[in-house]
């Protein structure tokens, strides 16, 4: 799969921005993981837009990792995970209380992946601003589900905190979201389910991150957005900002 460059930002206490840009190269674990005969053929048909390969490797997962996917939807990014943590590591398949509740369905899909000899895979489900594990975590991953916190008026300044406090020190946490322009109110994200990437990257900073990359892997420069991320003339194709952020080290 063609490989992208991607914005590193190097981050001091001042924010300073991005200063080089380098293509990362792809793990053979990732590669691995992405070619997994065992992903479903409505996965692989989407990899042409989602890029899963450059995606896992600037999140920086690797073998024995604890890894939480918040809003696994049909499991897209958590059988990739699974395969790349492998059986010394371990996937938290992350539902928020508000989707297990208003889709019931979502969690089902997660045991039945379980269930289909992904075994490091556990299915979790907490309020939103209250995520906590067992032990420190590597790795939060949320894929197009930020936008939905501020939508669902969830307090989205303890969400993070709470994230940071789950992740081990030096652990990263991974966003990816729809672009919107100025979209910064419930009302807006309810009407086109996407997000101001510098909302997000506020929020999340004030929480204590460090931001380590901001990257152009998933931006589509054809997609204004000014429609809802249902519409068909872009459903799967919209313009996506990918953040890592890093808790410190110290």
């Amino acid at each position: 799969m063609r490989r992208f460059a991607i914005s590193v930002a190097v981050v001091a206490l001042t924010l300073m921005p991005a200063l080089a840009a380098e293509e990362a190269p792809i793990p053979d674990y990732v590669a691995a993981a992405v070619a997994d005969k065992d992903r479903p053929k409505e996965d692989t048909d989407r990899d042409v837009n989602r890029h899963p390969d450059d995606v896992m490797a600037l999140a920086g997962v690797k073998a024995g990792d604890r890894a939480v996917d918040i809003g696994p939807g049909s499991g897209y990014y958590t059988r990739i995970l699974s395969r790349i943590v492998g059986p010394k590591g371990k996937v938290y398949a992350f539902n928020p209380t508000w989707v297990a509740e208003r889709f019931p369905k979502a969690v089902d899909g997660v045991n039945a992946l379980v269930a289909a000899g992904y075994a490091n895979v556990e299915s979790a489900v907490q309020p939103m601003a209250e995520v906590k594990f067992d032990a420190p975590v590597d790795l939060v991953f949320m894929s197009q589900l930020y936008h939905d916190q501020h939508w669902q008026k969830i307090d989205v300044a303890k969400m993070n905190k709470a994230i940071f406090a789950a992740l081990k020190p030096g652990g990263i946490y991974f966003v990816i979201d729809h672009v919107g322009p100025g979209v910064t109110t419930v009302e807006q994200i309810d009407k086109l389910h996407r997000i101001d990437p510098a909302m997000v990257k506020a929020e999340v900073l004030a929480a204590g991150f460090e931001l380590v990359a901001d990257s152009g892997l998933l931006r589509n420069p054809a997609d204004d957005g000014t429609v809802g991320v249902f519409d068909p003339a872009i459903r799967g194709k919209t313009d996506q900002f990918v953040y890592k952020f890093r808790k410190p080290a110290k």
